[in-house]
């Protein structure tokens, strides 16, 4: 007998050891988790193959608290498997909760199998860039079997989601035409490109059940890709983008019903006023699924610091309800991000993630901000440096001018100094208040 899925188990009424996990990591009760894995509202992507290595389970969805994920992955220019895990490692060190293994170049296998084998947290991946790989690059000489084939290799290994781009018609791809940007997903435009070259659907779309079948068996988690979303702010919330999401609704439905885990994807560039009406029209448009947003982007002029103008809404995002946000490194659109990049990416994300979590008022979200604010306040630095995101650079900033251990405990920094410190003034002023409640007591 074929195992159960976490959807099919939680129809069940049953709480599986993968939803008792996630239950104490997300401070709720079995029975949430296992009502809102059984609703299609939340998704466990946990492969049984990577179960039985590393896999610490996690939980996707509206009632968790928001996720972040890292992209990684070797390109046909430049990386190595040793520099794929050290972006791993980072990665996972400063907060990821999911991590992606975009490979487009050589030796994809090898590299996903050693980022697997070393990963505690869920692995994503495109499988139609391996694929095209291994056709030469030429993705007109694609065969529906080829990606069947493609997928059913990577859950094999133990990949925990997949982005596979499903809802891009063949109707659809002439509202693209006057975008500024055309189509930016590459899965997205190599499927178009297929559809133009044969002049037929895409043949994911048409084979969606047998994708499911290979899906179910492993518990592989759907990632719906948002082929056609806006890669400039100029082209957010057009006819072709939300003519995918409306076919990527079905979709949803679809897979539930094949007994399948199922995440959608969203837009990468939306200006701020447009964010909560698209969070609003997925989670209709798509019965609740959690949704996976990459950015968004709120402004496209800052190349170098994307990862800043995407984690602006990336937090909005989070707060009107996205469940999981894809993260932007510094070289988005530049390059492929070393690990530097990748630590930049984390921390900008995590900030945007455990805002939305305070915003949301999850259960515990609050509580380390509370506890370094009265580290703060009682001026104990190291305490400060260890609740901090980023411990290192928070002590490496104190110690720039004022390195002495001594400093560690004094009741000023090199901004205020001793004697422009408000929280040392508060302090005394609490001491003369109490003094003179002692006076008119005596």
């Amino acid at each position: 007998m074929v195992a159960e899925t976490q959807i099919q188990a939680a129809r069940r009424n049953h709480i599986t050891p993968e939803m008792e996990y996630v239950a104490k990591r997300e401070q709720l009760r079995p029975e949430i988790i296992r009502d809102e894995v059984a609703a299609g509202r939340m998704v466990i992507p946990a492969n049984r193959m990577h179960l039985a290595g590393k896999l610490e389970p996690m939980a996707i969805g509206i009632a968790a608290k928001c996720k972040i994920n890292a992209n990684i992955g070797n390109s046909a220019v430049t990386s190595r498997v040793g520099e794929e895990l050290e972006k791993l490692h980072t990665a996972v060190h400063f907060g990821a909760d999911t991590v992606m293994d975009l490979s487009t170049g050589k030796d994809i296998d090898n590299i996903r199998r050693g980022i697997i084998d070393a990963s505690p947290v869920p692995i994503g991946t495109v499988p139609i860039y391996q694929m095209l790989e291994e056709l030469g690059g030429h993705i007109e000489d694609m065969r529906p079997q080829h990606f069947l084939d493609m997928v059913e290799h990577q859950a094999k290994q133990g990949v925990d989601y997949m982005t596979i781009h499903c809802g891009v018609l063949l109707e659809h791809l002439h509202l693209t035409t006057n975008r500024v940007t055309g189509i930016v997903s590459r899965g997205g435009s190599l499927i178009a490109k297929w559809m133009m070259a044969h002049r037929k659907q895409n043949p994911l779309y048409e084979h969606f059940n047998d994708l499911c079948d290979i899906m179910r068996q492993y518990d592989v988690t759907w990632s719906l890709g948002d082929g056609l979303r806006p890669g400039s702010i100029a082209d957010a919330s057009d006819a072709a983008q939300f003519a995918e999401l409306d076919t990527l609704g079905e979709l949803v439905l679809k897979g539930w019903e094949q007994g399948t885990q199922v995440m959608v994807e969203g837009p990468g560039h939306i200006p701020m006023d447009q964010i909560q009406m698209n969070i609003e029209r997925q989670i209709e448009v798509c019965h609740g699924a959690p949704f996976y947003v990459l950015g968004p982007l709120v402004t496209d002029i800052a190349p170098g610091y994307d990862h800043i103008t995407s984690a602006i809404g990336a937090a909005m995002a989070g707060m009107y309800g996205a469940a999981m946000l894809c993260y932007v490194t510094p070289k988005e659109h530049l390059g492929l991000p070393n690990r530097e990049d990748v630590k930049q990416g984390v921390i900008a994300y995590k900030i945007s993630a455990h805002s939305a979590d305070v915003a949301r008022k999850r259960p515990g979200a609050q509580d380390r901000d509370d506890a370094l604010s009265r580290a703060r306040f009682a001026f104990d630095w190291n305490e400060q440096f260890r609740l901090s995101l980023d411990p290192e650079t928070a002590k490496a900033y104190h110690d720039e001018t004022l390195p002495q251990d001594t400093f560690k405990s004094a009741h000023f920094c090199s901004m205020c100094g001793p004697k422009y410190c408000s929280m040392k003034i508060t302090e005394e002023i609490r001491e003369m208040a109490k003094a003179e409640s002692l006076v008119k007591l005596n």
